[in-house]
């Protein structure tokens, strides 16, 4: 884990090292996870887990650029992109963490 930044391995050897199992089967579980999950979103635009958050599709409209020395005009289709928002438990827990450690959290709702 570098620079604040999370990424799939580091969870997976997080994971494998707390309930002591094979790393590799570790990375084959969380790597169906995470199809399941973007399946999920991708059919339903959202996905619950209580206690822990919500994850949910957001949709972004399409764009018209235009090319300012060709004057050629494009178009950007829709993309999409997922949010992710965690529960109130979740924050809860997570300000209880860190004031431990004396920092300070502020709650954004």
């Amino acid at each position: 884990m570098t620079n604040n930044t999370f990424n799939k391995s580091d969870l997976s050897e997080k994971i494998s090292g707390s309930l002591r199992l094979n790393s590799s089967l570790t990375a084959d579980y969380l790597a169906q996870l995470c199809a399941v999950l973007a399946s999920s979103i991708a059919l339903k635009n959202r996905a619950e887990f209580r206690d822990f958050g919500t994850f949910v599709k957001k949709t972004i409209r399409p764009r018209k650029f235009i090319n300012p020395k060709t004057k050629n005009v494009s178009f950007l289709g829709e993309t999409h992109t997922i949010l992710f928002s965690p529960s109130r438990n979740l924050l809860d827990d997570w300000k209880e963490y860190y004031c431990c450690f004396g920092w300070s959290v502020r709650l954004s709702k």
